[in-house]
């Protein structure tokens, strides 16, 4: 399931074909999350036009502020698009980082218990963001923010943990 594109992870690489580990779901974040770079790279360009209309003198520490606020822009949106949480018919793991990449998984044998949190803002636009506990309480798969369709992600996690058998059978009736 490796997509192509600048800037995508590439999920395929991480994961264990020769067990059988199959991609779930893949989840990238909702759009709320480029708000910030958008209206710092918005910024950018509005500070570009204004140095375009002053004094050389001082035009070029705008030109300068301008770049940076472009850059970094570039840089939030880039961290967003490579931040990918995956669920698979084994694991869970987020892969996420720009020059460096940090993994971090966790067996669907360890989820205790999956808390999903959607702010008023949240619901009004679709996302929310998932806490996980698990028996190893500090690790990088603790919290994973602007998750889309949080409670349509959260059901297909349950699914995948009722498939492979570790809540025990199902009970039909009362």
């Amino acid at each position: 399931m490796s997509r192509s594109g600048l800037g995508t992870p590439d999920i395929s690489r991480h994961l264990l074909r020769d067990e059988g580990e199959v991609v779930v779901d893949e989840v990238s974040h909702h759009w709320v999350a480029y708000l910030r770079p958008a209206v710092e790279g918005f910024l950018g360009v509005v500070v570009l036009i204004v140095a375009a209309m002053i004094d050389l003198d001082v035009a070029w520490i705008l030109v300068l502020l301008s770049w940076a606020l472009l850059l970094h822009a570039a840089w939030g949106a880039l961290r967003e698009h490579r931040d990918r949480f995956v669920i698979t018919n084994m694991r869970v793991f987020r892969l996420h980082g720009v020059l460096s990449t940090h993994l971090a998984t966790m067996p669907l044998t360890r989820i205790l218990d999956i808390t999903v949190e959607k702010p008023f803002h949240g619901r009004l636009l679709g996302f929310g963001h998932f806490v996980f506990e698990s028996a190893a309480q500090e690790q990088g798969l603790r919290e994973i923010r602007y998750v889309g369709r949080p409670d349509e992600r959260d059901l297909t996690i349950q699914r995948v943990v009722q498939r492979s058998g570790l809540r025990g059978p199902r009970v039909y009736g009362a």
